[in-house]
């Protein structure tokens, strides 16, 4: 473990301490690894790239440092089975960490769906426990079809997760995105500017986003009269945020065979992106979503 990640770690620990997690009442005995423990212990499994949760869980148990850092440790059962129940705390940690940073307050967001493949064969489509929630799907960057779902993310420009969903491919994406805007109105501040593909054309998706407060801006399509251009260097900023998740944060191994796996494991992936640019930030470094500090 390096130092720049115990400091991350720790930093994370006490923020989810303070604003995430509420104080445990009732009855019973309360668990020896806390909520803010395993939080902080889900986004350090991401961070060091560990996809498989038994190699994780081993790994801790053979290394000093680790054992230090979280002293009650569960088996890979308990431990998947905390995560899992963790869910709505992982999403409250990804938006606390959010508004801690300056880009909250930015005025322009971006927002595009990429792939998230769940399996690769016609006998994982049929016996899988996602059927009926995956589905086929194209991925241009890759020219291929895939079998899964896509993830919908509206980020601010340094990459910080704002709003996102996973949702079939088989759905249109304005559709879907709609939905989401509509989800999490209350995130949405009055002129704002929403970066989007010029798959999201249509006046009907336009006059939704102004009705939100929402300035809509796009790439022109062929057959429309030339209003913004393509945008393209403004454009490689998703671009490079999603390359960011599948390939230092692997969100395309992400290892999940059911809808709360799935939805976990993404979750993870976007906390910890997260916080990397928040700590980024907190130390003032020039590269705010560089993880090589926190990678080994």
């Amino acid at each position: 473990m390096t130092n720049e990640l115990d400091t991350l770690l720790t930093a994370l620990y006490v923020l989810v301490d303070d604003h995430v997690v509420s104080p445990r009442v009732g009855r019973g005995r309360r668990p020896e690894l806390t909520d803010s423990e395993l939080i902080t212990m889900a986004v350090a499994q991401v961070l060091q790239r560990y996809g498989s949760e038994r190699r994780w869980i081993r790994h801790i148990h053979a290394d000093p440092g680790w054992r230090v850092m979280f002293p009650a440790m569960l088996g890979q059962s308990g431990y998947h089975k905390r995560l899992k129940a963790a869910q709505p705390l992982l999403r409250k940690a990804i938006l606390t960490v959010a508004a801690c940073c300056p880009s909250w307050f930015d005025d322009l967001w971006i927002t595009d769906a990429t792939p998230v493949p769940c399996g690769m064969s016609r006998e994982t489509v049929k016996r899988s426990d996602l059927a009926g929630h995956a589905g086929y799907g194209y991925c241009a960057s890759h020219s291929r079809l895939y079998w899964g779902l896509k993830l919908y993310l509206v980020c601010a420009g340094d990459g910080m997760p704002i709003m996102w969903c996973l949702a079939t491919p088989k759905l249109g994406e304005r559709e879907v995105l709609e939905a989401l805007l509509k989800d999490n109105q209350h995130l949405i501040r009055n002129g704002q500017t929403l970066l989007a593909d010029k798959g999201f054309a249509g006046k009907a998706f336009k006059k939704l986003t102004e009705t939100m407060g929402l300035h809509l801006l796009r790439p022109d399509r062929k057959d429309e009269t030339y209003r913004n251009g393509n945008l393209g260097g403004v454009r490689q900023r998703i671009e490079s945020v999603n390359q960011t998740l599948k390939g230092q944060l692997d969100l395309e191994t992400h290892g999940g065979r059911t809808p709360h796996g799935v939805f976990t494991r993404v979750a993870q992936r976007l906390l910890a992106m997260a916080t990397a640019i928040w700590h980024n930030w907190t130390t003032d470094q020039t590269s705010k979503r560089s993880l090589t500090a926190y990678d080994h």
